[in-house]
């Protein structure tokens, strides 16, 4: 049954992956950058500034860096745990598949690139969904296409994706929860 599975993933990675041309390749290697989104990030963080205050604002930043840094290091324990290798590193992938990545690490089960967006993205979406009652739908689609860079540059499996974004969807509501709580708690 895994090995049914693993092969179904491996066979929709080389269909995805193989969707790419050289022509939008430049795209999805900004796409995957972790650098790309910082102007989005700093957006997110005025929107808070401005609907919930200052003192607000500081703690949700805590609590934004505590999750990010909890995704990015969990990712860490499964892809040490599980020691997937990365399509570029597979055999019978790695001679199918598109490369397109700058670099390739050595395991990649589970994407931490989709963690990471989807926490952001249903952290953000949730603290500012009072005021922005849409904007959770466009950062679940930006988490979406995030996501997917990573299969068409070559480096995750479609599985890896699907769990990386449920970890990060998780996350970040268990994050949310969190932060609203400790307004509620040290700054009402």
């Amino acid at each position: 049954m895994i090995d049914q599975l693993l092969e179904l993933d491996r066979e929709l990675f080389l269909y995805l992956n193989n969707l790419g041309s050289k022509t939008w390749d430049g795209l999805w290697l900004i796409i995957t950058n972790k650098l790309t989104f910082i102007p989005l990030y700093a957006l997110l963080l005025y929107f808070i500034y401005k609907k919930y205050g200052l003192k607000p604002l500081l703690l949700m930043v805590l609590v934004i860096s505590v999750m990010i840094t909890f995704t990015d290091q969990i990712t860490n324990v499964f892809k040490d745990g599980f020691m997937r290798a990365r399509p570029c590193r597979a055999d019978g992938v790695s001679d199918l598949a598109r490369f397109v990545a700058e670099r390739c690490g050595k395991y990649g089960f589970f994407s931490g690139h989709s963690s990471n967006s989807m926490a952001t993205a249903v952290f953000g979406g949730l603290i500012l969904r009072p005021y922005f009652k849409n904007l959770i739908f466009i950062l679940l689609f930006w988490s979406f296409i995030v996501a997917y860079s990573r299969i068409y540059v070559g480096v995750h499996y479609p599985l890896d994706i699907i769990c990386g974004m449920t970890f990060g969807a998780l996350s970040g509501f268990m994050f949310y929860k969190l932060a609203k709580y400790l307004i509620k708690r040290y700054l009402n």
